[in-house]
């Protein structure tokens, strides 16, 4: 059994409309993943994954809202200028997204009506490790680690 649990409150889910997905430790930048997850929140789960392919073909950016020091103005963002086109974290993020798709498909929802209700990105563990330096120093180099969560709710009236 694991030791970690979801961000959101179990008991504010209906067990037989809802489905979860995580992924846990992912090598990707806490902050990237950040700003794709609160992108795609609201999303139904086809047009969360037609947004994400456009931002790996980087047809559409990510707009950036919380990381977005020196990151340059992109065209076709609504609310904030700045934005990026987060690649690595998009494919991450779609892999988790496939999972909770499939872990709905094993729960028989239907899942052109699934919509994204829950979405949260957060730094994990620190690798450490050392790089070498002049006259037989080192200095730390350290890496986070990311996890992903997703939650998905099948809707009775709308699917797109």
């Amino acid at each position: 059994m694991p030791k970690w649990g979801y961000s959101i409150i179990a008991e504010e889910l209906d067990p037989e409309k809802t489905v979860k997905a995580s992924g846990r430790e992912i090598r990707v930048s806490h902050k990237h993943a950040r700003e794709v997850c609160k992108t795609i929140k609201g999303m139904t789960l086809t047009k969360a994954k037609e947004y994400l392919m456009d931002v790996m073909d980087k047809k559409k950016p990510v707009p950036f809202t919380r990381y977005n020091k020196k990151a340059g103005h992109k065209g076709g963002l609504e609310k904030t200028f700045a934005g990026r086109y987060p690649i690595k974290a998009a494919q991450r993020v779609l892999k988790i997204l496939k999972n909770a798709e499939a872990n709905a498909e094993n729960k028989g929802l239907d899942t052109d009506k699934l919509r994204i209700i829950h979405t949260a990105a957060y730094p994990g563990m620190k690798i450490k490790r050392y790089t070498p330096r002049a006259h037989g120093r080192a200095s730390p180099k350290y890496e986070t680690l990311t996890h992903i969560e997703i939650v998905l709710e099948e809707n009775a009236g709308q699917g797109e």
